[in-house]
């Protein structure tokens, strides 16, 4: 089971297209708006609405961060969760209206399992923000885990699936949360670097995608670099930071990537991660956000993968 994000007050909600293996995530304030900014790691991204994540932008919050399949497809769906957030008079206020603030960012997730014109769409992200719950949420292939997978170097055959994975540390009176699709180019690694979930031979043993890369190996993933790649992570904590310091959280968070992904932000992934915290509330040390951040989210890439269920020929560690 899950850990709880009422302390954090957010709420997540997946839609999940099962037969066409995609779907979406949507991570949103339970009743208010959150503080926001991000860390882009990766080199092939797809996003909508970074710039405003920036420090110094004129808008403070955001509504809800929606992760999705589909590739840049995907970010169609995000006109679902602006939807959901209008008809109940969330978002940044205007002339006559409000306007809701929805970062999102994608996966590619087109072909590899299910169907290539399988997208989601606005209703499936307007029905992720309808059935989002701060308790007991569904991890693994799920929402935009539905159709991830990990370890592409060797193609389809050697793949194993990733997922979508969710964890909480607390200590020293504070805590943070980490949210993540984990659809990484490479390998997945415990707390001790061994590989769990990655590019394997024919006879089943791991082919250690860095070592491969690093003695020029192949790049046959799924037919060639523009790989169905990317890792998309939201991390939160409990107390009130500035948009400038929750920079250096998400920054500071980019440690879990290159700890458990073997590689992590590479030229053939889209990797960002997001940090959020409330808009008022208590102070808390930055570097014991920083730390929990990257705790958390260690924790949360290491359950995308061993809750994820095989499919379609794609093994994976939930079976």
């Amino acid at each position: 089971m899950s850990a709880s994000l009422a302390r954090f007050g957010l709420a997540v909600g997946h839609a999940t297209d099962e037969a066409g293996a995609t779907g979406c995530t949507v991570i949103r304030g339970v009743t208010a708006a959150h503080r926001a900014a991000c860390a882009v790691v990766g080199r092939a991204t797809g996003s909508r609405e970074l710039a405003l994540l920036e420090p110094g932008h004129l808008v403070e919050r955001v509504d809800a961060i929606l992760l999705s399949g589909g590739s840049a497809y995907g970010l169609d769906a995000a006109a679902g969760v602006m939807r959901w957030m209008e008809a109940r008079g969330r978002g940044f206020p205007v002339g006559g209206g409000v306007v809701p603030i929805v970062p999102a960012a994608v996966l590619f997730d087109l072909a590899p399992l299910g169907r290539f014109d399988a997208r989601p769409t606005a209703a499936m992200a307007e029905a992720a923000c309808e059935g989002a719950v701060s308790e007991a949420i569904a991890e693994g292939a799920v929402g935009a885990g539905a159709g991830l997978t990990v370890g592409k170097i060797l193609g389809k055959p050697g793949a194993m699936k990733g997922g979508f994975g969710l964890a909480v540390r607390e200590e020293g009176g504070h805590a943070a949360a980490a949210m993540v699709a984990v659809n990484a180019f490479g390998d997945v690694r415990d707390g001790q670097a061994r590989i769990i979930a990655g590019a394997r031979r024919p006879d089943g043993s791991f082919a250690d995608t860095e070592r491969v890369l690093a003695a020029g190996g192949p790049e046959r993933a799924f037919g060639g670099a523009a790989a169905p790649n990317t890792t998309l992570a939201v991390v939160a904590v409990d107390a009130a930071y500035t948009r400038l310091e929750l920079q250096q959280v998400a920054r500071a968070a980019t440690a879990a990537f290159h700890r458990r992904l073997g590689p992590a932000g590479s030229s053939f992934d889209g990797d960002i991660i997001f940090a959020l915290s409330p808009m008022e509330g208590p102070q808390a040390p930055l570097a014991q956000a920083e730390m929990l951040a990257v705790a958390a989210l260690e924790e949360a890439i290491e359950r995308a993968v061993r809750l994820a269920r095989g499919r379609d020929g794609v093994p994976g560690l939930g079976d």
